[in-house]
C-alpha cells in the first residue's frame, strides 16, 4: 500500500501567501498596499540614512527656522497618532524641498520657508511629508522595487531565449517601460496620497486646510517655466495638485477645529 505523503504546495501559491500577508492599509484613504518590510527594519533604514543626511548636509543653526520647524512639525506629529522618534531639521540650504524618512524623520530645506511664509503654509508641507511616514511609502516602494526588478530579471530571461545580447536589450526596454508605465505613476499616486493624508492632518491638527491651496499656489508662481511634464515626472505637476486638494478640502473641513 502507498505510503500517505504531504503535498507540497506550489511555488505559486506560496508567493500568492506571502503577498497577501504583506497587504497593509493606509491610514486615511484606506488604500491596500504592499509592505514586505516590517517596521523595525523599515525605521532602521530611516534611521541610517538620516545619520548621513546629518553628516553630509549643513545644519542651520538660525533659532527662528529651527523653532517654527520644530513647533509646527510637532503638532502635526502629535496629530497624527503615530508614536515615532520624530527628529525635524532644518537644512541651511536654498533648495525650495523638503523630506521624511521612515522612523518619524523629517528635513526641510531653508530654501522652503520663505515659501511658506507663515505657520500654516509650513504645516501643508510638513503634514504631506508627515503622511509619507504614516503610509509607509518608502517601505512600499521598496517592496515594488524588488517585485518589478524580479519581473523584469524573468522576462528578459524568457524572452531572450538565451541569447545574452538579447536578454539584455530586453532587460533595458522591459526597465524603461517599467519605469514609465510603472514607478513613476505610482510615485505620482504616493504623492497624491500624502497630500491627501496631510490635508486630514493639517485640520485634525487645527491648522485651516485652505492655506494648503494658497501655498501650492505660491509654489506654482515661484516654479521655473522649464518644468518637467508630469508624465515624466515622479510628482504631479502643482495645477493638478491643486485641483485635487480642492476636491478634497469639504471632507478635510468637516475635522477642522481652529487650534
Amino acid at each position: 500500500m502507498p505510503q500517505p505523503h504531504c503535498r507540497k504546495p506550489r511555488l505559486g501559491a506560496v508567493v500568492l501567501f506571502t503577498l497577501l500577508a504583506a497587504c497593509t492599509t493606509v491610514p486615511i484613504t484606506g488604500r491596500s498596499q504592499l509592505n514586505l518590510l516590517d517596521p523595525s527594519t523599515e525605521a532602521q533604514l530611516g534611521d541610517q540614512a538620516f545619520a548621513e543626511v546629518e553628516q553630509k548636509s549643513p545644519i542651520s543653526h538660525d533659532p527662528a527656522a529651527n523653532a517654527m520647524v520644530e513647533r509646527v512639525g510637532r503638532r502635526l506629529a502629535a496629530a497624527s497618532g503615530l508614536k515615532e522618534n520624530w527628529q525635524f531639521i532644518v537644512i541651511a540650504e536654498p533648495k525650495v524641498n523638503a523630506f521624511a524618512l521612515p522612523g518619524g524623520k523629517v528635513a526641510v530645506y531653508a530654501g522652503m520657508l520663505p515659501v511658506a511664509q507663515n505657520d500654516a503654509g509650513l504645516a501643508t508641507v510638513l503634514a504631506h511629508e508627515i503622511g509619507h511616514v504614516m503610509a509607509h511609502h518608502s517601505a512600499e516602494r521598496i517592496s515594488r522595487s524588488e517585485l518589478v526588478e524580479a519581473g523584469t530579471n524573468l522576462a528578459s530571461g524568457v524572452l531572450g531565449g538565451g541569447n545574452p545580447q538579447s536578454q539584455q536589450l530586453l532587460g533595458a526596454l522591459l526597465g524603461a517601460g517599467a519605469t514609465f508605465g510603472l514607478e513613476l505613476p505610482f510615485s505620482r499616486q504616493q504623492e497624491y496620497e500624502a497630500d491627501h493624508i496631510g490635508l486630514d492632518l493639517m485640520a485634525r491638527a487645527g491648522y485651516d486646510p485652505r492655506d494648503a491651496i494658497a501655498f501650492w499656489r505660491r509654489m506654482m508662481a515661484q516654479a521655473q517655466s522649464g518644468a518637467v511634464p508630469e508624465l515624466l515626472s515622479d510628482h504631479p505637476s502643482d495645477q493638478n495638485r491643486i485641483a485635487e486638494l480642492e476636491r478634497l478640502l469639504p471632507e478635510a473641513m468637516q475635522n477642522y477645529r481652529p487650534a
